[in-house]
């Protein structure tokens, strides 16, 4: 039986008091307000295409308990698995053009596996598979926040525990938490937040135990305030294209003596299990997967406004602006390689499941946050001013004394002033817009600070092994001489004598 959400019963969900707060006023109903209709409506699009008889069979499948959930959403047991979830996720990108990054869908990458690793949150196992069984059943959309607030990072985390996210005291139904969290991305718009320690954290051992917590918490608890910040998603369609219908806002969740019950907690001051259970869940192995192929849609996407915005210009056939579209077409192609590699070539996981290799998901992570200032620099060097020399508003092309002006001055080389003038807007609110703006910074820190996510990576490669396969590769080739010549090899000659100089 299906029970997914569909998209009008997604938005009544949202439904339930919960405290946005935006410009100092709460937000009565986030489905109707201005700053996150439109973002609600995109999601409750993708809900309406699990149901729908063209995309349904390609976007669904059966786990094993029965239940008929996203592709996504259940874990994978081969690679075809993998291919059918990359399918599914692919269409859900394409709806939002690659620009909506906290779908649904991302915060599956963990919960997919929270049945099959129940075990590793030992008294608190029954919730994870409860969890699981929630989550896969009606599709739910969660949010995350796992960075604390930079308030003071000279300071260890333990110092700043009444400002983080602590446990104040447990009772009879659950622990009481206050603190504070970000980023709560999508938040208002979410069916409740996943809370956890960042992987990477230092938690020191009888001192920050209050702060080694894992739990959900939903969205209607009465003591959990959402501070957004300005939404960017209040402009007219024709001026702000992208913006108007995805701006995920941000927020700083706040909890203040909050009751997380305890059905709802999947560690309690256990400093090895809050942090460890990153590598244990497959999460950096499979949401690296599922950014991967957000981005690379993001990237046809923007291959194809390229190639459009300097048709426009008249500029398509010189060679420098051919080698920059090239160069982001081969881009896209990249990444999407990449993924078919992941789908096609997982490692085992727990219970029969597998994963997506976690160098791969290291080596994704790491070019994925260096891909949009490069797609920036294409756009910015071969279009030049042109996204920024367009008429104010839409109202402009209202006036009837403007028209005629804004026809005869603003058309393009192979379209009329309207159409380049709807190009170039959209041209600007991708990498010149508030939106924009914060769409470069989302994506370079997506996964992490730079450094943190490259220490990720010889982290793993040292624990894995390949580091220390990689320096015996180098030892083999020293092998092959020593100070006498070559002793070993095809080089080496009984007759011969050591080359000199």
């Amino acid at each position: 039986m299906n029970q997914l959400y569909t998209g009008a019963e997604y938005l009544e969900s949202l439904k339930d008091g919960r405290n946005v707060y935006l410009n100092g006023e709460k937000v009565t109903d986030v489905t109707t307000h201005p700053a996150f209709r439109n973002c609600a409506l995109s999601i409750a699009r993708q809900y309406d295409a699990l149901h729908d008889p063209a995309t349904r069979d390609m976007m669904t499948g059966v786990d094993d308990f029965g239940t008929v959930t996203h592709k996504f959403f259940k874990p994978s047991k081969s690679a075809q698995d993998l291919l059918e979830a990359r399918e599914a996720i692919a269409h859900w990108q394409r709806l939002g053009y690659g620009f909506l990054g906290r779908t649904p869908d991302y915060k599956a990458s963990f919960m997919a596996g929270l049945h099959v690793n129940a075990d590793y949150y030992g008294p608190y196992a029954a919730n994870a598979t409860r969890w699981y069984q929630d989550f896969t059943r009606k599709a739910m959309y969660l949010n995350h926040v796992i960075i604390n607030p930079p308030l003071n990072r000279a300071k260890p985390i333990h110092e700043m525990g009444e400002e983080f996210i602590h446990s104040v005291r447990e009772t009879d139904n659950g622990i009481i938490v206050s603190g504070a969290k970000m980023l709560a991305t999508g938040s208002a718009v979410t069916h409740a937040s996943f809370v956890a320690p960042v992987g990477s954290a230092v938690l020191e051992p009888g001192k920050a135990e209050a702060l080694a917590l894992v739990f959900f918490v939903r969205m209607d608890n009465p003591k959990l305030r959402l501070l957004c910040r300005k939404p960017y998603g209040l402009g007219h369609p024709f001026d702000h294209p992208l913006s108007s219908r995805f701006d995920e806002n941000d927020a700083v969740l706040i909890l203040d003596e909050a009751l997380i019950p305890w059905e709802d907690v999947l560690v309690y001051r256990d400093i090895e299990r809050s942090t460890g259970f990153y590598a244990k869940s497959g999460f950096p192995n499979l949401y690296n997967f599922q950014s991967a192929i957000r981005l690379a849609t993001k990237l046809e996407f923007m291959s194809g406004l390229l190639s459009r915005a300097v048709k426009a210009n008249g500029t398509d056939a010189f060679r420098g602006v051919q080698a920059a579209v090239g160069e982001l077409i081969t881009m896209r192609d990249m990444i999407w390689a990449i993924t078919t590699a992941m789908a096609y070539d997982p490692e085992p996981s727990t219970g029969g499941t597998v994963v997506p290799k976690l160098e791969y998901a290291s080596a994704i992570r790491i070019y994925n946050a260096q891909v949009w200032a490069r797609v920036h620099e294409l756009f910015e060097t071969n279009l030049g001013g042109s996204p920024i020399v367009v008429p104010s508003s839409h109202k402009d092309l209202e006036n009837p004394e403007l028209r005629p002006l804004i026809d005869r001055y603003y058309h393009g080389a192979n379209c009329t002033a309207v159409e380049r003038i709807q190009l170039l807007k959209l041209v600007w609110d991708v990498i010149g817009s508030d939106f924009g703006g914060r769409d470069e910074l989302y994506e370079r820190n997506f996964s992490g600070n730079a450094e943190q996510v490259r220490l990720d990576a010889l982290k793993w490669a040292t624990r894995r092994g390949s580091l220390a396969r990689y320096e015996a590769f180098v030892q083999e080739c020293m092998d092959d001489y020593d100070t006498s010549g070559w002793v070993r090899g095809p080089w080496k000659q009984e007759s011969s004598q050591p080359c000199v100089g």
